[in-house]
């Protein structure tokens, strides 16, 4: 990954959080009494989420030991004002909605008439504990895959011949 490839998708993602983020603001309701800080933040929306399709793109096994190890020494110049890791797993989880709307609005590839599917379980909790789960009651169900039994959901995937989602 090159110095151009980061500040490439850092633009992209800049470009569409100027746009995004009056937009969700004018469509979200404010808590009355609430009293908010407006201090900005260090980090911007574009930086966590740069980061975070780093970390998807670079394939490490863990957000900690790759923001830690990585992104704090190896990566200094291109974020100059980083974050503890808590804060950013705090940044991260208010940046989620973003992320989401960009892949499903800006990163979709086209159909080109070959597409490759898979799934994989994502378990709520274990099989025999379903009758009493609580957190998913309703959207969650019993299902089956190669590895036997499970309760939860089943995330699909689908991409073209160019490894596009």
């Amino acid at each position: 990954m090159t110095d151009a490839n980061i500040i490439e998708i850092f633009c992209i993602l800049d470009e569409f959080c100027k746009y995004f983020a009056p937009e969700l603001k004018k469509h979200t309701l404010d808590i009355c009494g609430k009293r908010r800080r407006n201090r900005p933040c260090l980090m911007s929306d574009s930086e966590v989420m740069t980061i975070l399709v780093l970390f998807h793109i670079m394939r490490h096994r863990d957000l900690k030991s790759f923001y830690l190890g990585y992104v704090c020494n190896h990566m200094r110049k291109e974020f100059p004002h980083r974050l503890s890791y808590n804060r950013f797993v705090e940044r991260q989880a208010k940046v989620g909605l973003h992320l989401l709307l960009f892949l499903q609005t800006c990163a979709l590839g086209k159909c080109t008439g070959i597409s490759i599917i898979d799934s994989t379980p994502l378990k709520s909790c274990n099989i025999k504990r379903a009758h009493s789960h609580r957190t998913m009651k309703g959207w969650a169900a019993k299902g089956k895959c190669t590895m036997g039994w499970f309760y939860g959901f089943k995330l699909h995937i689908v991409i073209n011949d160019r490894g596009e989602i």
